[in-house]
C-alpha cells in the first residue's frame, strides 16, 4: 500500500467518516490506499509500527481537538523512525491557526478545510511530481454531486460493532461564536434520492444504528420529512427489529408536519439532540446566536410530553456575559421542561471560532491545551469554573446515567441548580474525584448527603431501593454511610435504556 488513511477515533464505536470520505474520492489511488483505525490511549509506539508495517509513501492523519496531542507524539515519533514517510495532516484542528501548531511543524503537508478531494490530488503530486512547493494547502470545496459518498466503505465489522455516522447535509447558516459552523456560508445538501439510496443498502446489511452529523437536521423540513419517512417505513415493515435514529435538531424550528411525523416513532427509535446554550438574550447576542426562546421552550416541553422522542439537551457554562446566577436560572428553566438528559458542557475554544473576539473585554482564560476549555471569566473566577466543571461531572453521573430516577427529584428540590451544586460541592470535599467513583459507593455518598439534609434514612432507603432493584444494590442502603463498597461499576447498559424503563 502506498497510501495509508488513519486517525485516532475517542473510543472503539466510533467509525471516522471523515477518512471514509477520503478513501471513496481517491479515484485511481484508491486500489493502493488502505484505512486504519486507531483509538486514543493507544501506546505511541504500537500505533507507528502498526502504520509502518505495510510500508506507506504516505501517511494522511486526521487530527482533532481529542486526538491532536497523541497525534503529535505519533508524527513525531515517525519521523524519527522513518524520515522518508511523508505526512500529510488535515481535520478541524489543523485547520486554523495552522502555523502555531508542533504537529504541523513536524509534518509535511497539511490540507485546511475540505479534503475530500484535495488529499487525493496531493498525493498524486507526492508520488508522481511535480513535488508540491507549500507545506499548506487550502482544500478545494466542490459541489456535493461531484464528492463520492462513502458509505460502502462501513465493514461488516463497523456494522455489528459501531455507531454509523452519516450527512444528508453539510455546512450550517447560524452563525454562533464558539461553533466552527459559523464559519460556513450556508448549508449544502447532498442529493436526497442518491444519500437514501446508501442508507437502504446500509440498512440492508444489516444496520440499524444511524448517527446523522448534520449540523441543523430540521432546517429544511421537505428533506427531514422524506429522511424521518425513510426510518417509518423501516419500521413498519420491520416492527420485530426497529432501527435508531439521532439527530440535532434546531429547538425553535419544529412546524406541525414535522411534529406529525415525530409522533410516528415508537419509544427507543428517535433521538434528538437539542442546542440551547444559554437562556439569556443578552448572552446569545453576544455570540451571534439567534433563538427565539419562548418557542424552543415549548417545543422542547412538547417534545417530551407529547412525542417518544429522547432528548439531550445542551447548555454552556462560561459563555462572554453569563455569570453564575445567570447561568442558573437557564438551568433551572431547562430542567422544568423535563429533557431526559441535560448536556452541561464547559466552554472550549475551538481554533478558528470568533469566540476568541471577547477575549479581552470579558477576560477570558482558556487553557493552552486540548481541548481549551474555559478557565476563567470576568463572571467567574477560575475557583467557580472549576466547581462548574465538577457539577458537570457528576450531573453525568447522577441525572444523566438514569441511575436515581426515584431519588433525583428529592435532590433537586425546588431549586435544581443550587441544590445540585450544594450536592457537587459537598461530594468533592468527601472524595477528591470525579471519576471512578464506582455505583455502590455513589449511591452510600448520595444517600449520607440526603440524610444530613434532614431526610428520614427510611425514606431515603425507600428512595434508593426503589432505584436500584435486586439484592446486589441493596447492600448500600442497609450499610452506614461509613462502610462503602468500592469496585469498579463494569459496564453500563446504554442510558437511553435507562431512561425508557423509568
Amino acid at each position: 500500500m502506498s497510501i495509508l488513511l488513519s486517525t485516532l477515533n475517542a473510543r472503539y464505536t466510533h467509525a471516522s467518516l471523515g477518512l471514509r470520505y477520503l478513501l471513496a474520492n481517491m479515484g485511481e489511488l484508491r486500489e493502493q490506499t488502505q484505512l486504519l483505525e486507531f483509538v486514543t490511549g493507544t501506546k505511541t509506539s504500537e500505533i507507528v509500527e502498526k502504520l509502518l508495517a505495510s510500508n506507506p509513501r504516505i501517511i494522511g492523519l486526521g487530527i482533532y481537538i481529542w486526538n491532536v496531542e497523541e497525534c503529535t507524539r505519533v508524527v513525531s515519533m515517525l519521523k524519527r523512525v522513518a524520515p522518508e514517510v511523508t505526512i500529510v495532516l488535515g481535520g478541524p484542528e489543523v485547520s486554523h491557526e495552522t502555523n502555531e501548531q508542533e504537529i504541523v511543524r513536524l509534518a509535511d503537508y497539511v490540507i485546511t478545510g475540505w479534503g475530500d478531494i484535495s488529499f487525493a490530488h496531493l498525493c498524486r503530486q507526492i508520488l508522481d511530481g511535480p513535488q508540491p512547493l507549500m507545506k499548506v494547502h487550502a482544500g478545494v470545496q466542490p459541489p456535493l454531486a461531484d464528492i463520492a459518498l462513502p458509505y460502502g466503505l462501513y465493514t461488516e465489522e463497523d456494522i455489528a460493532h459501531r455507531t454509523l455516522y452519516v450527512e444528508a447535509s453539510r455546512g450550517c447558516p447560524f452563525k454562533c461564536e464558539f461553533c466552527l459552523s459559523s464559519l460556513d456560508k450556508t448549508a449544502w445538501p447532498f442529493d436526497l434520492d442518491a444519500f437514501l439510496a446508501q442508507l437502504e443498502s446500509l440498512h440492508a446489511r444489516g444496520a440499524r444504528l444511524f448517527k446523522f452529523v448534520d449540523r441543523t437536521f430540521n432546517l429544511n423540513i421537505k428533506s427531514s420529512l422524506k429522511i424521518m419517512q425513510f426510518f417509518l417505513d423501516k419500521l413498519a415493515a420491520h416492527p420485530g427489529d426497529p432501527v435508531y435514529a439521532h439527530f440535532e435538531v434546531v429547538p425553535d424550528h419544529l412546524p406541525e408536519a414535522l411534529k406529525e411525523a415525530i409522533v410516528k416513532f415508537p419509544p427507543g427509535t428517535l433521538q434528538f439532540e437539542i442546542g440551547i446554550q444559554s437562556f439569556n438574550p443578552e448572552v446569545q447576542s453576544l455570540v451571534s446566536r439567534k433563538q427565539n426562546n419562548d418557542k424552543a421552550a415549548d417545543n422542547i416541553r412538547w417534545l417530551c410530553e407529547q412525542s417518544s422522542a429522547h432528548l439531550h439537551v445542551d447548555l454552556i457554562a462560561g459563555l462572554p456575559g453569563e455569570d453564575i446566577d445567570s447561568f442558573a436560572r437557564g438551568f433551572d428553566h431547562l430542567h422544568s421542561l423535563k429533557p431526559h438528559e441535560i448536556q452541561f458542557g464547559i466552554l472550549k475554544r475551538l481554533r478558528g471560532t470568533p469566540i476568541i473576539r471577547h477575549t479581552e473585554d470579558f477576560r477570558m482564560v482558556y487553557d493552552a491545551h486540548p481541548p481549551y476549555t474555559i478557565l476563567a471569566t470576568d463572571r467567574i473566577g477560575f475557583a467557580d469554573m472549576q466547581r462548574l466543571v465538577r457539577f458537570a461531572r457528576y450531573w453525568d453521573m447522577i441525572a444523566n446515567s438514569g441511575r436515581f430516577a426515584h431519588t433525583l427529584p428529592h435532590i433537586l428540590g425546588g431549586s435544581p441548580f443550587m441544590r445540585f451544586m450544594a450536592l457537587s460541592d459537598w461530594l468533592y470535599a468527601k472524595t477528591d474525584a470525579t471519576h471512578r467513583i464506582a455505583l455502590d459507593r455513589l449511591a452510600t455518598l448520595v444517600s449520607q448527603w440526603l440524610q444530613e439534609q434532614g431526610m428520614p434514612a427510611d425514606t431515603v432507603h425507600a428512595l434508593l431501593d426503589n432505584d436500584y432493584a435486586g439484592q446486589a444494590h441493596k447492600k448500600h442502603i442497609q450499610k452506614k454511610a461509613s462502610a462503602e463498597i468500592k469496585k469498579n461499576e463494569g459496564a453500563l447498559p446504554q442510558r437511553q435504556a435507562r431512561h425508557l424503563a423509568m
